[in-house]
């Protein structure tokens, strides 16, 4: 469908051009302005990272009113933020006289706008309401009452994710899920959603598109009011919100849409990247003007955000430069674990206040559980910081759950941590049984366990079940506390001792918490899970005995309550790489750099927008970057041996500073392994690297490892010269080693056979 602007509707009195649009046309470099005055076809603008291009939106915006004479009317522009919206709405009033008049709004604001013009063409009471997630979910429980709300919670996330396809409950769902139930589910949900006459957040997106397909008067009368359709941040749509950008449009639209490929990081929202790569095939003869110049960061930055970002296959492809040819390269600091990294992170900002330049430090990870150690050090150090995107560590509701169960084995009176707990996951204890709990409590001496137990029997018996196996799990897990047993747990310290980590672990999984939250998980993508994990991290550093306890839970208490000195003052802060699209710091850390951990696994599309994500953390910076790589990290509360990411393989070694921490352990093994990535395989685009039949470890080889145990070797190959290999341990963890530089011993075993299986 080629697509040409058709003649401009004019405003019949004369625009008052402002001095701001003169000086703003003025101040356009030559792509800008090319993209600013361009309007002879479909416009993709590929915008790199700090080129400007909300600027040149605006500036088009007002061009288009006060230089052309459009009707402001007649101008549709689309983001993904009410707050964007209205910048750009400001901005653009700033420069010409009527801009109020254009329509700027989120695609959800504007699916609402259209179906209330047409509610009854689309069947709707024009009085509409919009249910949100929780609303969403109320309705569905309401539907199916005998299911658990985790359940129904799961279901409308479904439902979400087949809306952001445009996919209704009648069309085929195969590819959002295979659950046999979910169809059934999405067709009484919506059925009693179009029956109440409301709307939930993806019907905001989809029924416009309906509309439009199949209603020609609908859509004329839609295309010939809004002839200029401009979309900002289009890397960032899904195919619903695709769809509709489509519907909107005809041979009399002049569409334009601005983005960057290279930052497409919501692929776990339902953004498509596809979108932005196929546009000039879905409009033809489309232009595409690529700005490239970078007015955010130094050019090693730049050169180093490049070099990563190349080994993407799926790009339109561009190359950020910059007039600030000053700036030092990157450090890349090879670290021998998380601690020594809190340590740099504390020592570099401390070295920035010395020199007089404190500047803004940005700590960026890719979870936010990554973020406890460096609140620990900040507090301890009276560092004001600011958490961006996320509550403290301390304060997530997964954490303040699994700390209660803590202060409860600590404390058996404990009245406000008993009541978080009893009943979480729901069992089935609510208020009429907690106040007969309470009437027993003089007579259990305060007690709140025997309270509980003199409880059971006033209780229905399902109640009463479910109160019985959580005091077990409670009286179970106070046994082990301070006894040898303890031992024996599948967790344990560096080198065998056992930490109070193994009873978090199994606090866990006895509650039923990790469960709990493992489901909201899936519905949220919150990554509690991961922060539960941190949480047994926290307590390996602690004996399993009660002093142990009472000491973990008293730094708790420490650290939640230490203030964090004034937010506004901060110079620190800490923030996801998901969440820094578009900030901007003066000085960037990136963190956690080590396989498993960033990227997470082998699947080539994930892989590619991981390393979208870290093109995005690089782009952040504006004067100094530092990337970290670990060789040694907590998990499931043991040191677990790592290599580091293979996105630091793909870069060229004159692009950073390699530096070896002269404070910590010399790095001269964890050198050799990145430099082994670098030479073979394992970097790159993701291949595992060569298998190889004469591998001195090859598949399975019975192996023990000082830290890990005893395991089998589950894949075995070259990366250049250096072999390596994936072992899976009796524990049930899995790590990667270079032989060379780790001692695996061959212990006698089945060769080739799996042990435990």
């Amino acid at each position: 469908m080629p697509l040409r602007a058709g003649t401009p509707k004019v405003l019949s009195q004369e625009v008052a051009v402002t001095p701001e649009l003169q000086r703003a046309l003025a101040g356009l470099n030559p792509a800008q302005r090319e993209a600013v005055l361009y309007q002879d076809g479909p416009l993709l603008i590929l915008a790199g990272a700090g080129s400007g291009k909300t600027r040149v939106v605006t500036v088009k915006i007002a061009y288009l009113i006060g230089e052309l004479g459009v009707d402001p009317r007649s101008i549709l522009a689309v983001t993904f933020t009410n707050k964007a919206a209205g910048e750009m709405r400001s901005r653009a009033a700033s420069m010409v006289e009527h801009a109020s008049d254009v329509t700027i709004r989120t695609f959800h604001s504007f699916g609402a706008w259209l179906l209330r013009r047409n509610a009854d063409i689309a069947g709707l009471p024009r009085g509409f309401s919009i249910y949100d997630d929780e609303d969403s979910i109320t309705l569905l429980r309401a539907l199916f009452p005998e299911q658990k709300r985790a359940v129904m919670a799961r279901f409308y996330h479904l439902i979400s994710r087949a809306k952001d396809y445009c996919l209704g409950p009648d069309d085929d769902l195969s590819d959002i899920s295979s659950d046999p139930e979910f169809v059934r589910v999405y067709q009484a949900y919506q059925k009693r959603l179009d029956e109440i006459g409301n709307v939930d957040f993806g019907d905001l997106i989809m029924k416009p598109v309906r509309l439009l397909e199949t209603e020609p008067l609908v859509a004329d009368r839609t295309r010939r009011r809004f002839q200029y359709i401009l979309v900002d941040e289009y890397q960032d749509s899904n195919v619903a919100q695709y769809r509709l950008l489509y519907a909107l449009t005809d041979s009399r639209s002049f569409v334009c849409v601005v983005g960057d490929d290279d930052q497409s990081i919501y692929r776990f929202r339902g953004a498509e990247v596809q979108n932005i790569l196929t546009f000039p095939e879905t409009f033809p003869d489309t232009k595409v003007i690529r700005l490239e110049q970078n007015y955010r960061s130094t050019a090693p930055i730049l050169d180093l955000a490049g070099a990563v970002v190349a080994n993407n296959e799926g790009r339109l492809g561009k190359t950020l430069f910059t007039d600030r040819t000053d700036g030092e390269l990157p450090d890349l600091l090879l670290l021998e674990d998380h601690e020594s990294e809190v340590d740099f992170v504390i020592r570099l900002i401390r070295e920035a206040e010395r020199q007089g330049k404190p500047g803004e430090t940005a700590v960026l990870y890719r979870t936010n559980a990554q973020s406890r150690p460096f609140e620990t050090a900040l507090l301890r150090e009276e560092i004001p910081y600011v958490i961006v995107g996320a509550v403290r560590f301390y304060d997530r509701e997964e954490v303040k759950d699994a700390v209660a169960f803590l202060k409860f084995l600590a404390n058996p009176k404990d009245e406000v941590s008993f009541r978080r707990i009893v009943n979480k996951p729901a069992r089935g204890v609510g208020a009429k049984a907690l106040e007969k709990i309470f009437q027993n409590l003089v007579s259990a001496g305060g007690d709140l366990s025997a309270a509980a137990d003199y409880t059971i029997p006033e209780l229905s018996k399902k109640a009463g079940a479910s109160l019985a196996e959580f005091l077990k799990t409670v009286d179970f897990l106070r046994s082990r506390i301070g006894q040898e047993g303890v031992s024996q747990w599948k967790n344990t310290g560096d080198d065998g001792p056992p930490t109070l980590a193994a009873i978090v672990e199994e606090l866990l999984d006895r509650s039923g918490l990790a469960r709990y939250h493992k489901e909201q998980d899936e519905v949220s993508g919150s990554q509690k899970l991961h922060n539960l994990e941190e949480l047994s991290n926290a307590a390996s550093l602690y004996p399993p005995t009660e002093d142990g306890l009472t000491e973990m839970l008293e730094a708790i208490e420490l650290d939640s309550a230490r203030e964090q000195g004034d937010v506004a003052d901060a110079r620190v802060v800490l923030i996801t790489m998901h969440n820094t699209k578009g900030l901007e710091f003066d000085r960037v850390v990136i963190t956690g750099l080590e396989e498993t951990l960033f990227p997470r696994n082998d699947d080539p599309e994930e892989l590619e927008e991981e390393r979208r994500l870290f093109y995005v953390a690089i782009t952040r910076a504006r004067q100094e970057l530092y990337l970290t790589s670990c060789r040694y990290r907590r998990v499931h509360g043991r040191m677990t041996d790592l290599l580091p990411s293979r996105f630091l393989s793909e870069i060229p070694q004159e692009l950073v500073n390699l530096i070896p921490e002269s404070t910590a352990v010399p790095q001269s093994a964890q050198r050799r392994a990145l430099s082994a990535l670098r030479s073979g395989g394992a970097g790159g685009r993701g291949g595992s690297g060569a298998a190889a039949p004469d591998h001195p470890f090859p598949r399975g080889t019975t192996v023990y490892h000082d830290n890990y145990g005893a395991g089998v070797v589950t894949r075995a190959w070259y990366t250049g010269a250096e072999a390596v290999v994936l072992v899976q341990f009796e524990t049930g963890a899995t790590a990667q080693f270079l032989p060379a530089y780790t001692p695996l011993e061959r212990i006698a075993g089945d060769e080739g056979g799996d042990f435990w299986t």
